[in-house]
């Protein structure tokens, strides 16, 4: 196994001393080369390119936790690695945010000229459900601890492990539509798949109770955007925010920029220094595991997609 480790399209001071800082060397690709990092999401194209002109690599790491825009790339040869697990911790923290934003009617509140009505939804004791069980969920649960929420947990393999101490239920997907009817808190926490993409339609909002609110922090195309509006406005559920929607960014005359019991964050779960932290700590664990030809973090399962 050599030490060299290209890291393409784009190069980042932080990744290089990263990848550099446990014996490595950044090098352009090369015939020599068995490790790339690709760091350009809005390039598929290209990485696929690069495999193909490549075929002596071994491993990809990619610094997305979901990998959705490479889903045909990745059943490929290479080992791929995500940087799922990477950013857990800034994301759950924003879902916990937006979910208490919700509760306390903070969109009506921000907007008012008004003394208004009092309104107040806690977490305390309260019905959570997550949909996902990767590394936001398990974050997440951890947080809503001292709230006492009653937590379930929707996932593709709900006898997988998940967070040692977990209390709550843990459910298939086949049962999704059933605990929609129970949750006042609904959190999207899913990889983006063809199963999930539009998982939230007419359908679904029309299962959530009239006082729930629904956080989405996955993706943008998990929602339908159209019938998440229309279930704002009828009062199917109570009220939503999203760090995510599709497309990015949202164009300014967008109805959903109109909806007053809607918040919508600009894709800042996660921020770029965070993220360039988060990522070169990612780095140093998954090259250096690579050198020593140990098990590799965050592989990504070509079955399930993420």
């Amino acid at each position: 196994m050599n030490n060299l480790v290209s890291l393409e399209p784009k190069q980042f001071p932080a990744y290089l001393e990263a990848i550099e800082s446990v014996g490595a060397k950044v090098v352009p690709m090369g015939a020599e080369v068995r490790a790339l990092v690709w760091t350009d999401y809005a390039n598929p194209q290209g990485l696929a390119k690069m495999l193909e002109a490549n075929p002596q690599l071994q491993w990809v790491q990619l610094p997305f936790a979901g990998v959705d825009a490479f889903s045909q790339i990745i059943q490929g040869k290479p080992t791929f690695t995500s940087a799922k697990r990477s950013y857990s911790e800034p994301v759950a923290e924003h879902a916990l945010m937006l979910c208490m934003a919700l509760g306390r009617i903070l969109p009506e509140r921000i907007r008012a000229k008004s003394w208004g009505k009092k309104h107040a939804d806690s977490l305390f004791d309260a019905e959570v459900l997550i949909i996902g069980g990767g590394g936001i969920a398990e974050q997440l649960v951890e947080m809503l601890v001292p709230f006492r929420s009653q937590v379930t947990i929707v996932r593709k393999r709900p006898q997988s492990s998940f967070s040692t101490g977990f209390t709550g239920r843990i459910v298939g997907f086949e049962e999704l539509d059933a605990e929609l009817a129970k949750a006042q808190f609904v959190v999207l926490a899913c990889a983006l798949t063809d199963e999930t993409r539009f998982l939230f339609n007419a359908d679904r909002f029309a299962l959530m109770r009239d006082d729930s609110y629904l956080v989405n922090i996955a993706r943008g195309e998990v929602v339908d955007q159209d019938a998440l509006l229309a279930a704002l406005a009828s009062g199917q559920i109570a009220g939503a925010a999203t760090d995510v929607t599709y497309p990015e960014p949202l164009p300014e005359d967008h109805p959903m920029w109109q909806e007053p019991k809607l918040i919508i964050t600009p894709h800042t779960a996660d921020t770029l220094p965070q993220v360039t932290r988060l990522f070169s700590e990612r780095l140093r664990v998954n090259v250096c595991a690579w050198l020593a030809g140990r098990e590799l973090t965050g592989v990504v399962d070509k079955e399930l997609g993420y």
